[in-house]
């Protein structure tokens, strides 16, 4: 082993780079659909030594910031393009029109996702200290990161490093303590310490192995404590039944409108299909119908016709909203991702518009400027989407009422939820269709877990290809179709859990995670300072 730290460190150049792009792409191993959540004791344990290597080069800062700063980067491109290659298979929806941006996007998307690695690298380097210290200044450093890209620029948490923690069942259970972005912090400790015993040139360190000996056994008892939370958690649903609908419609072909007929009537087809009478909800996925269905008279009445007394369909579709002048003069319109309540009689009664729009995917940055140049977002509507208002509350008629969560809105953490007001459950319909057989329905998917964990709170998940479900607030799962598969689900709603700590202290967890890892590190700068 401490062969292996010293061959590590001392690596340069491209050696360096490749190493640590392949350190960051194993990385992504941790998560769904493999789970090798293990897999991160040796790519942490691997940063860290690199990390020596930067620290070993000489008493000039600014040399061992640009190293570290460079291997954070080529540690980040490696795990940014194996956890989102699955980008990829949304420009071969349409290879015509976006086929040709593939080798620039896999590259810009996983490079600019990078620096948020790479500032994590530098800060870390800024703090990097013989012994256990380095442990706690990977861990702020990379903690902060991983805020940071969840929040900048309308932010993207997907894969963030805590939900290497949480594989299905015990452990999961974690993330009702913390939540993800805390338990970040904590992953990082405890994957990055057992390599920090060892240093190339140095005797092994006590207090990282002391670390390493202390957060193995708290890793134990959090399972142990999530296998008797999930002993203890009652399978208990509500009254309320419902009926997930997924098609399975193929993304090439939806959007052709010699197809949109045969689509809505295959819609129809599984919600009336034997067991309708006993289904209070009925739920389609995002923008199942490839047309304005609340401008569609006849599309509403169909609805109406196919629904029994006192049922619902929830359903995704985009919306137009006209905007006129006083006089009533139309002057332009506005379109929105929206998930729709439609009662029996065909009459829509509520509505949410998606808030978290996709860059490049709903919308353009500079969107009048880059159309003019010719580039379209990838749903290809002119002026692309426009973003709507809340969160909200969205009353379902003989339901609790639910926070509604269109496509990817589901990954942000502290958003997916009124703070002020508690929803009885999550609705997360999404189109997944876009990524194939990719690991990124599984991904999502998993997320999707992982906050009906943090919240207590059951996700319903309606997908047009799957993966559709029903999961409680522990995350389990009580029914579910299989990614690319055709049909429906019939289940009872869940009821909602008890408020988890992450529910009553979010942030306040995530700031006590990070100020303790601080303190400690000054401890360990402390503890040296004296020793030497």
């Amino acid at each position: 082993m401490a062969r292996a730290a010293a061959w590590v460190g001392q690596l340069q150049g491209l050696k360096r780079a490749a190493f640590a792009v392949l350190l960051g792409a194993a990385s992504v191993l941790a998560f769904a659909p493999v789970h090798a959540w293990p897999v991160l004791f040796v790519t942490f344990g691997g940063l860290v030594w690199l990390l020596d290597g930067c620290h070993a080069r000489g008493s000039e800062l600014r040399i061992r910031l640009r190293c570290a700063g460079l291997t954070g980067f080529w540690f980040g491109f490696g795990y940014f393009l194996a956890g989102f290659y699955w980008m990829a298979e949304a420009f071969l929806v349409e290879p015509w029109r976006h086929g040709w941006l593939i080798p620039f996007v896999m590259t810009a998307m996983p490079a600019g996702m990078a620096l948020f690695f790479a500032a994590a690298g530098a800060l870390a380097m800024v703090m990097w200290r013989p012994g256990a210290g380095r442990v706690f200044a990977l861990a702020i450093a990379l903690g902060l990161a991983e805020y940071a890209r969840g929040h900048v620029l309308t932010g993207l948490p997907w894969n963030l490093i805590g939900y290497g923690l949480l594989p299905e069942g015990p452990l999961m259970q974690l993330a009702a303590l913390l939540g993800v972005y805390a338990l970040s912090i904590v992953a990082v400790l405890l994957f990055a310490a057992p390599a920090a015993i060892l240093s190339a040139g140095q005797a092994p360190s006590k207090g990282a192995a002391a670390l390493a000996a202390f957060l193995l056994v708290a890793l134990g008892l959090g399972f142990v404590w999530g296998d008797r939370r999930l002993a203890a958690a009652a399978d208990i649903a509500t009254d309320v039944r419902l009926r997930i609908v997924q098609a399975n419609i193929d993304q090439a072909n939806k959007w052709r409108p010699e197809n949109s007929a045969e689509i809505f009537a295959d819609y129809l087809d599984l919600t009336r299909a034997p067991g309708i009478d006993e289904v209070n909800l009925v739920i389609w996925p995002e923008t199942a119908v490839p047309f304005l269905l609340a401008d569609t008279p006849e599309a509403l009445a169909a609805i109406g016709e196919a629904l029994p007394q006192d049922t619902s369909l929830l359903v995704g579709s985009t919306r137009r909203s006209a905007e006129r002048t006083p006089s009533g003069r139309l002057t332009g319109q506005r379109i929105f991702n929206s998930l729709l309540v439609i009662d029996e009689g065909g009459t829509v009664i509520a509505g949410y518009d998606k808030i978290h729009l996709v860059p490049f995917g709903e919308y353009l940055p500079f969107q009048d400027l880059l159309e003019s140049l010719g580039f379209m977002q990838m749903t290809g509507i002119r002026g692309g989407f426009s973003e709507g208002t809340g969160p909200r509350l969205l009353p379902i008629p003989g339901a609790a009422p639910t926070s509604p969560l269109i496509c990817y809105e589901i990954i942000f953490p502290d958003d997916v939820t009124d703070k002020m007001k508690r929803p009885g459950w999550l609705i997360n319909v999404t189109n997944d269709a876009w990524f194939g057989s990719s690991a990124g329905p599984y991904q999502h998917f998993h997320q999707a877990q992982v906050r009906a964990v943090e919240q207590g709170l059951p996700v319903v998940r309606a997908a047009n290809t799957g993966i559709s479900a029903v999961i409680d607030a522990y995350g389990r799962v009580h029914a579910r179709i299989g990614l690319g598969e055709r049909g429906f689900v019939d289940a009872y709603l869940p009821k909602a859990g008890p408020r988890t700590p992450f529910v009553k202290l979010g942030f306040i967890l995530e700031i006590f995670a990070l100020v303790f890892a601080m303190l400690a590190w000054l401890v360990c700068h402390r503890c040296e300072q004296v020793r030497t």
